[in-house]
């Protein structure tokens, strides 16, 4: 279940944008929908399981045009992204993509885009939900970097399940088999401008078509939909009970704005050990010294399911007293059980420990978990 509002209309205008896969999206049968990035994302069909079981056994088309790019181009371009990413960039080379967490000067998290080097000056930042463009402008004037910082003409369209590769293959050619993880092609296909990506914000499989051309929109949809009608394709978009049973963090909901990536559990993509500054590189090194805290954690809750609560609810030791707070909680189909996320307060954060929930029915317990869960 998914918790959601009804509104009467969402009006088109320049603070609430619409994708061009947008309208394709919503005849297909998507009827609940969020904001990203000052964009409507699409979230699920009226039937969330049926979502759910066309990405883990078939195929899925999400609209995830709000994953906006802060494009950097000229000839700091990479110097500029070196400086900006708690990941090392040094050797990112054109076609290949990837995850790098960006931190302010305290060592914040304060997104967690995917790189992406297009051509030899030109890089694109594929961000989470928070305005990267105006923090890459305000780095770049006050460093003299030479380069251009601006939102490009670029929408991604995802297709992920067990049978996009084939899907993938069928529509644009056997070499897209080829590709590797976060490598990609830049094409023109049928007209079409579109950089393909094997990539995708489930764990199931799958791309990214980064589309370069918005008035193509309703093509690059249809041409997806049409071929995977013979796969049992389905609407959806970034499903949270998938993402949850495998771990995919999602800035802005699974901790909050004080979290550092080692608190966020994604410190294995920072490299503190480059020759090279970086923002937020000094604060980090004391951070990982000092050790966290505080740690996102999985929750295994008891009971019968839970609809998602996708707001911060209480977390607390056995005789009452605070050990931190969930921030996700979802009923999963593949363990048959609810599970959470949670920012949990050392020492409660080991694997193991027995904790309790609020949620709507009262307290329930929990038991701390490693990321992923393996159950």
């Amino acid at each position: 279940m998914m918790e959601s509002f009804r509104i009467m209309e969402l009006s088109k205008g320049p603070r609430v944008r619409f994708s061009p896969f947008y309208e394709r999206s919503v005849e297909a049968g998507i009827r609940v929908a969020t904001v990203y990035n000052r964009t409507v994302l699409p979230v699920s069909t009226d039937d969330p399981k049926a979502d759910y079981e066309a990405l883990t056994e078939r195929v899925a088309i999400w609209d995830v045009g709000c994953q906006r790019q802060v494009q950097v181009h000229g000839p700091d371009a990479l110097k500029l992204c070196r400086y900006m990413s708690a990941r090392d960039l040094s050797q990112l080379k054109v076609g290949v993509a990837k995850y790098a967490p960006l931190c302010d000067h305290e060592g914040r998290l304060i997104n967690d885009p995917v790189v992406l080097r297009v051509d030899e000056e030109t890089i694109w930042f594929s961000i989470s939900d928070s305005d990267i463009l105006l923090w890459a402008r305000a780095i770049a004037g006050e460093g003299n970097f030479d380069v251009e910082i601006t939102e490009p003409d670029v929408s991604p369209l995802a297709v992920q399940g067990p049978m996009a590769a084939a899907l993938i293959a069928q529509v644009f050619g056997d070499w897209t088999r080829e590709l590797k993880f976060f490598h990609f092609r830049r094409i023109t296909h049928e007209g079409i401008p579109i950089v393909i990506c094997r990539s995708g914000w489930s764990k199931q499989g799958g791309f990214e078509l980064f589309l370069e051309d918005s008035a193509k929109g309703a093509d690059l949809w249809d041409l997806i939909w049409n071929a995977g009608k013979n796969f049992g394709i389905r609407p959806g978009g970034p499903n949270n009970v998938e993402r949850m049973e495998n771990f995919l963090f999602s800035w802005g909901s699974d901790a909050d704005l004080e979290c550092d990536p080692f608190q966020c559990a994604i410190g294995q993509y920072v490299d503190l050990g480059v020759e090279h500054d970086f923002i937020g590189k000094e604060a980090l090194i004391a951070k990982r010294v000092e050790g966290p805290t505080r740690e996102l954690k999985g929750l295994l809750i008891d009971g019968e399911p839970l609809e998602a609560n996708p707001a911060p609810v209480g977390l607390q030791n056995p005789n009452g007293t605070y050990a931190g707070e969930t921030r996700i909680i979802c009923y999963s189909h593949k363990f048959q059980r609810n599970l959470g996320l949670g920012v949990i307060e050392v020492p409660n954060n080991l694997p193991g420990t027995k904790l309790k929930v609020e949620t709507k029915d009262g307290w329930r317990p929990a038991t701390v978990a490693d990321l992923p869960f393996d159950l």
